[in-house]
């Protein structure tokens, strides 16, 4: 319409290049060692299926670094049964007129 007052529409805003700082770093946090005993045991194998779907979401993290240094030993254990199946033959027993 003629002589109708429009106002100027804003500007959209300017924006800037992010600003990249260097990573900073705090003092490693050390927590108390622990010690492990690793058994290996042999057995058998029965498969379970268990189907999975996987989504995969993009996030901001902050990094926490944690270090595990680990040492390890072995020992080597052995077991053994005795199964008796019988008594042993006496050769200076002498057998009865059945043989026994």
């Amino acid at each position: 319409m003629p002589g109708q007052y429009c106002p100027p529409q804003p500007c959209p805003p300017q924006y800037c290049p992010p600003q990249v700082f260097p990573a900073q770093y705090d003092p490693p946090l050390v927590s108390p060692g622990q010690q492990y005993v690793k058994t290996n045991l042999f057995n058998k194998v029965v498969t379970h299926l268990h189907p999975s779907h996987t989504t995969t979401v993009n996030k901001l993290m902050v990094n926490h670094q944690h270090y595990f240094p680990h040492t390890e030993s072995c020992v080597n254990e052995c077991c053994e049964t005795h199964t008796m199946c019988g008594v042993p033959h006496n050769p200076c027993c002498p057998s009865g007129p059945f043989g026994y």
